[in-house]
């Protein structure tokens, strides 16, 4: 396996040391490590991959465009601004901009586009995550990413986040969104498909960070050698969109 070499955006967070640990094993040198305050600079990498904070998706992007590096975004929570900042870049080189890396997750986003698709309007949708204690955005970026799947299944935009008090009959076109927060929970994901006598629930699990640091790892390496586009990891995993 050839080496890659890659610059790390927030080298110093979870998911930077993840990566870190790993990159031997993987086949990965990481030729820059970037975090706050420190000049960005993508020269000596093949890729780069960005896992710091949403308020430096523009000073990436602009970087990453100069320097003509491919860029694995895995930072969630972005302003639209920020996003409309990410879809001009991949115009001009590939980007791979993911809210999950785990091939796992992947797979939990086409079957809740199937299931959806098969059940129809008579089951009532929900979706519960729990993550650790630490982490500082609510609903996961995962979760959002598993609501506009169902939003687009069920052509509605209504999202209800949590109830409380007196809230009257569920309505038929909302899809619920719950927030669990507590001890070092890596990332559970359920979707509920709740229907009359009977209830689907499509649920995904992750034990440790190294899921989805091994799941950037394999887009950086997918990404050598594309074609300017926004690219997702159904696209690295050749999974279809339907």
């Amino acid at each position: 396996m050839t080496n890659l070499r890659v610059a790390l955006i927030g080298a110093a967070g979870r998911m930077g040391q993840a990566i870190i640990a790993l990159a031997k094993s993987e086949g990965v040198e990481v030729v820059a490590r970037i975090d706050l305050g420190d000049q960005l600079t993508f020269a000596d990498a093949d890729v780069a991959i960005d896992f710091s904070h949403a308020d430096a998706a523009s000073s990436i992007c602009e970087v990453a465009i100069k320097s003509k590096t491919p860029l694995v975004i895995g930072t969630t929570a972005h302003s639209a601004k920020q996003r409309d900042d990410i879809v001009a870049v991949s115009k001009q080189i590939p980007v791979v901009l993911a809210s999950n890396f785990s091939v796992g997750v992947s797979t939990l986003f086409a079957l809740t586009e199937h299931a959806a698709k098969i059940l129809g309007d008579d089951f009532d949708l929900e979706i519960v995550e729990a993550h650790h204690r630490m982490k500082k955005d609510a609903p996961s970026g995962t979760a959002k990413a598993l609501a506009e799947i169902l939003q687009r299944a069920r052509q509605t935009k209504v999202l209800r986040h949590g109830r409380e008090g007196i809230v009257g009959e569920r309505g038929k076109s909302e899809i619920g969104i719950h927030s669990v927060r507590g001890g070092d929970v890596a990332g559970d994901h359920t979707v509920i498909f709740a229907g009359q006598s009977e209830r689907l629930e499509l649920t995904h699990r992750a034990s440790s960070r190294d899921t989805f640091a091994r799941g950037a790892i394999r887009a950086a390496r997918w990404l050598i050698g594309k074609s300017p586009g926004l690219y997702d990891m159904r696209d690295v995993l050749g999974l279809s969109h339907e």
